[in-house]
C-alpha cells in the first residue's frame, strides 16, 4: 500500500492513494489553514469507520441479511497533552433492513472488533480503548 501528500498551501495538503484517489486536508484558521478540508485526525477517525462499516456490511451480506442501509457514527476522545492521541472511540452501527435478525447483526460487529477490522484491532493494540454497539432499525 503507498500514498503521497503534497503540500498546496498554508496548512492544506493533498493526499492520493495509492489507487488513484485523492483527499484533501486543512487545518483551522487558527493553525494557517483555511478550513477546505478533514483534519488529519479526522482522516484516522473516519478510515476507521470505514474499515468497520466495510467489514460490518461484507459479512451481513454473505449471511443473506436484507440491509437497506447502514450507518456508522463514532465518536472519539483525544489526550489532553501532545502528542493528543486518541484514548477512547466508539463506534456505534446503526443498520436499517428488513427482518434483520439481531444475532447476525451481533456476530457482524463482533468479527469486526475481534477479527477483520485493521484500522480498529491495530488502534487498540496502541492503546485506545474501543468500543461497539449496534441498533437495528426495521424498513
Amino acid at each position: 500500500m503507498q500514498a503521497t501528500v503534497k503540500w498546496v498551501d498554508g496548512a492544506q495538503f493533498l493526499a492520493e492513494s495509492g489507487s488513484g484517489h485523492s483527499v484533501v486536508m486543512d487545518g483551522p484558521p487558527d493553525h494557517g489553514g483555511r478550513n477546505m478540508g478533514v483534519r488529519p485526525m479526522e482522516m484516522l477517525l473516519m478510515g476507521l469507520g470505514g474499515c468497520a462499516s466495510f467489514d460490518v456490511m461484507s459479512i451481513l451480506q454473505k449471511a443473506r441479511q436484507k440491509v437497506i442501509d447502514c450507518r456508522t457514527e463514532l465518536t472519539a476522545e483525544r489526550a489532553d497533552a501532545t502528542p493528543a492521541v486518541f484514548t477512547k472511540i466508539h463506534l456505534k452501527f446503526i443498520v436499517t433492513g428488513i427482518e434483520l435478525k439481531e444475532a447476525q447483526v451481533k456476530r457482524a460487529v463482533s468479527l469486526s472488533a475481534e477479527k477483520y477490522c485493521s484500522a480498529s484491532i491495530m488502534m487498540e493494540a496502541a492503546g485506545v480503548e474501543i468500543s461497539h454497539e449496534f441498533e437495528i432499525v426495521s424498513a
